[in-house]
């Protein structure tokens, strides 16, 4: 395949287009899924696994542990392996995981695989976008990363609607087994259709991947257990929190003095990299941590069943994926990409205030309308961003990058779900307190209630209904400070993205200058 100066691609007649896509998306999504689809099923492997309610959950912090650890290295893991071996050899430990994980009967076991399966997996999301953009010409990046991002955006929405059905139509066992068909497809769609990249053996970092190890692996149990263990309370979080500092700073300090660090830092040197990759974090933690939190919402105060908690979220995925599309053309038709970042953020913020301000009056069309525009917005932010990043890079550093970027969605992602997690807890508990402070018995409110309600103060099921109703409007609250919080993050997205310098994408690889 020839190449342009800037080492892009440029054969306008890529063979097998279409199977390269399938394989890529193949990928993300089946990853991405992993991390959402597992949620729904954890009361259910609580009896077959002979676990608690806490300890279960390790299913969870396992597979992002270890996820969070190698997600960054994946530029140096393509170097040294090349893309497609990498992603075959991703796939095959994947497949094997899921299916250990299926099989499991103890907590230790599923525990173990689990962190298998997020050594293999992660990998894949950034992979999937290295390999989409090492082979498509620059012209039609915006529509390829269109087409990624419908994988990366979509799986989350997907992921609890499809693990509550097939968890109810089978069993939990099968959330890791429907992995083993479609890793066997997708590994020989890779096989035949992806093409290796250059790669090269390189010296070892092994001190810096120490470190990365105790750091990230420190901060991703900080964040996951935090809210569980109630975090500085806890000894074991204040002591992780010590060796993720200590082991941060040393290994920043490493990074920029090492000839060859195992993460090349000096990425973030590039303006829009750096930014840009700061924007993601802040849009994942608001968006991606509001919406684990939405159909908990519309099934504990609306009454929604899991099924139509999932309907009531599909147009914004719908909605998410249009929008991708139409944003690509309109960035091949000379529409600068940064504008188009700061319009899905101001659509995303608005919306998800607006969350802040229902009533429990609500009905399901309104969530239906209002998630589709927020899906509009999701979708005119996500591609432009992802394409952003990376134009003024040196195509050789683009799998570092595509790692680093995918570490800050994914790290993102859960400083979001712990902080809006924490704060909706402590902030209903804090509702709780105010409210039930302004309960008197001589209070005209709570007398004309008890005559509308029938009831008395003597009669005892008076302190269970005022207690039911305490807590559904101290929830309540809760939930609508929850996404204003949500908001204010998006906004802080939304300034950052003013400092970033998109170049237009050439509708013709001629207009692209030599080095």
């Amino acid at each position: 395949m020839q190449s342009n100066p800037l080492g892009i691609p440029d054969n306008k007649d890529i063979p097998h287009r279409w199977f390269i896509i399938v394989a890529v998306m193949l990928s993300t999504i089946m990853e991405i899924l992993d991390t959402t689809i597992v949620n729904v099923s954890l009361p259910h492997m609580m009896g077959s696994l002979s676990a608690d309610r806490d300890e279960i959950s390790w299913v969870l912090t396992s597979y992002i542990v270890a996820a969070g650890i190698f997600m960054p290295l994946t530029g140096f893991l393509v170097n040294r392996f090349g893309s497609r071996r990498l992603l075959l050899i991703n796939i095959i430990g994947f497949m094997l995981a899921s299916g250990l994980c299926g099989i499991s009967t103890t907590l230790p076991q599923i525990v173990f695989f689990r962190l298998l399966q997020g050594v293999f997996g992660a990998s894949l999301v950034p992979l999937s976008q290295f390999i989409l953009r090492d082979t498509f010409p620059l012209k039609e990046q915006p529509k390829m990363m269109a087409i990624w991002g419908v994988g990366v955006m979509a799986a989350p929405i997907m992921g609890p609607t499809l693990g509550g059905y097939i968890t109810d139509t089978l069993n939990w066992r099968w959330i890791f087994y429907i992995n083993v068909p479609i890793c066997i497809i997708n590994f020989f769609l890779v096989l035949i259709f992806i093409r290796e990249s250059p790669f090269k053996k390189e010296k070892i970092d092994w001190l810096g991947m120490f470190l990365v190890m105790c750091s990230i692996g420190s901060l991703q149990i900080v964040l996951d257990r935090g809210q569980v263990d109630d975090w500085f309370n806890s000894d074991k979080i204040c002591i992780l929190s010590v060796v993720f500092v200590v082991s941060a700073v040393v290994f920043f300090i490493h990074s920029f003095t090492h000839k060859k660090p195992i993460i090349n830092l000096r990425l973030f040197k590039d303006r829009n990299f750096a930014i840009g990759t700061m924007i993601m974090a802040f849009f994942a933690a608001a968006i991606l941590g509001s919406l684990t939190l939405f159909p908990q919402m519309l099934e504990t105060l609306f009454g929604y069943t899991s099924n139509i908690a999932g309907i009531t979220m599909a147009p914004r995925g719908i909605a998410s994926a249009l929008m991708m599309a139409i944003s690509s053309r309109l960035m091949v038709r000379g529409v600068q990409a940064r504008w188009l970042v700061v319009i899905g953020l101001v659509v995303s913020s608005s919306t998800t205030w607006l969350l802040g301000t229902i009533s429990l009056d609500a009905d399901m069309r309104f969530f239906v309308w209002l998630g589709a525009i927020q899906g509009l917005g999701i979708g005119c932010f996500f591609v432009p961003l992802s394409t952003i990043v990376y134009t003024t890079l040196p195509h050789q550093s683009i799998a570092e990058a595509a790692g680093l970027f995918s570490f800050g969605r994914n790290i993102g992602n859960a400083m979001g779900i712990s902080l809006l997690t924490t704060f909706l807890s402590r902030n209903t508990q804090f509702n709780w307190n105010i409210m039930g402070a302004h309960i008197r018995a001589s209070s005209y409110q709570l007398h004309h209630w008890l005559a509308m309600q029938h009831l008395s103060l003597n009669n005892p099921l008076t302190i269970a209904r005022l207690g039911d109703l305490l807590n559904t409007q101290a929830n309540f609250v809760a939930y609508a400070h929850t996404y204003k919080l949500a908001a204010i993050i998006l906004i802080a997205a939304l300034i950052l993205a003013l400092f970033l310098k998109a170049p237009a994408i050439p509708t013709d690889l001629s207009d692209i200058p030599p080095n």
